[in-house]
């Protein structure tokens, strides 16, 4: 006879059974546990301290040290589960497959901004950029530091490259510098370029303004383009007035029809600029240095341009107004009177140099 099991005991069977409820409920529990931890941490967006934060990623930055990286920035807020480690190096190596796919760079990020956002600007690389405005009519030695300003390369390496006459070939410019083919615009830039892609970026604008001045060229312009910028650029210097570039233009191809020389103050600054003595102030003796930019010595247009022209005064160039003039003298407005005679220029100057500074002059001295 079978002996009756003793009560309140459990066989076998249902201690497993019992075991193996208690491990599923245990099971359960950490498995919610992570999984509010993960969603928790997909959920929050978080803002850095401040608003905002700048993390550079190193090329070859692992997951895991990216991490960390936003984490210490406050870009993310990770955190760590028993065994599994990083809540975002699992998510982000297991289920977003990221770790082939990050870019190198500095990127800015402010908040507020969930972890998929942040991640997703690291693998579309949307870097942080900076822009740079070049106004029109600067030398190469004042438009190059405002990429140094900017952070992006210094203006030392940018100067010395633009005039690497080998540099310069490169690009397709038949020229000994870069100067007038930095094109003035605006450029949105991030950290990390060389100098060599910087300025040819600058280039790759110049040529497609170029372009479209050539749209306009009138036919009888035989100007190759080197002449082209050249005359340009001396426009760009002569009038901030866009209604009188075509006809500071025109003055200058009918000098040049007539082989008169230019004399145009900005090249004769320009060639002081190279000689390192230009202090401001324009001389009589000034006008007369040897020089081959100096349009007052020479004939003909400078070997080269004497500043960046922009596309209204590339246009100019290429297709002057109609005129008889051969003359042009400033208000002190930024406006010019026109003569197609001497007398009448002498007349011009008489009446808005000598006797405006004379006026002037007087009434500085309580006249």
């Amino acid at each position: 006879m079978t002996a009756a099991p003793a009560r309140g005991r459990l066989c076998p069977v249902k201690k497993l059974l019992v075991a193996l409820g208690i491990v599923a409920l245990a099971a359960f529990a950490v498995v919610g546990y992570l999984h509010s931890r993960y969603r928790a941490f997909l959920d929050a967006p978080v803002t850095p301290p401040g608003g905002e934060a700048v993390v550079k990623v190193k090329p070859g930055t692992g997951l895991e040290a990216l991490g960390r990286q936003l984490d210490r920035a406050g870009v993310i807020r990770d955190s760590r589960i028993p065994i599994g480690g990083s809540v975002f190096y699992l998510w982000a190596q297991r289920v977003r497959h990221a770790g082939s796919r990050l870019k190198a760079g500095e990127y800015l990020f402010s908040g507020p901004e969930t972890p998929g956002e942040v991640l997703d600007k690291l693998i579309k690389g949307e870097v942080r950029t900076y822009k740079v405005t070049i106004p029109e009519g600067l030398r190469l030695d004042e438009a190059l530091p405002l990429f140094e300003k900017a952070g992006l390369a210094k203006a030392s390496d940018l100067l010395r490259l633009a005039h690497d006459p080998a540099f310069v070939h490169h690009l397709g410019i038949h020229a000994d510098s870069l100067e007038g083919f930095v094109f003035p615009d605006t450029y949105t830039m991030a950290k990390g370029l060389s100098p060599k892609e910087i300025l040819t970026a600058t280039v790759h604008r110049f040529r497609a303004a170029w372009k479209l001045a050539q749209k306009v060229r009138a036919p009888d312009v035989t100007l190759d383009r080197l002449q082209a910028v050249t005359l340009a650029s001396i426009i760009e210097k002569e009038t901030a007035q866009p209604a009188e570039r075509p006809h500071i233009s025109c003055v200058f191809h009918n000098r040049l029809d007539k082989h008169m020389r230019l004399q145009t103050d900005p090249t004769v600054i320009y060639a002081l600029v190279r000689e390192g003595r230009w202090d401001g102030n324009l001389t009589r003796a000034d006008l007369e240095m040897k020089s081959p930019y100096n349009t007052y010595v020479i004939k003909g247009l400078p070997p080269g341009p004497i500043a960046s022209p922009g596309e209204a005064a590339l246009e100019a160039a290429l297709h002057p107004s109609k005129c008889d003039d051969l003359f042009f003298v400033s208000r002190n407005d930024g406006t010019h009177v026109f003569c197609p005679t001497l007398a009448c220029h002498r007349r011009a100057v008489q009446k808005w140099q000598v006797e405006y500074f004379r006026h002037h002059r007087h009434h500085r001295r309580g006249g």
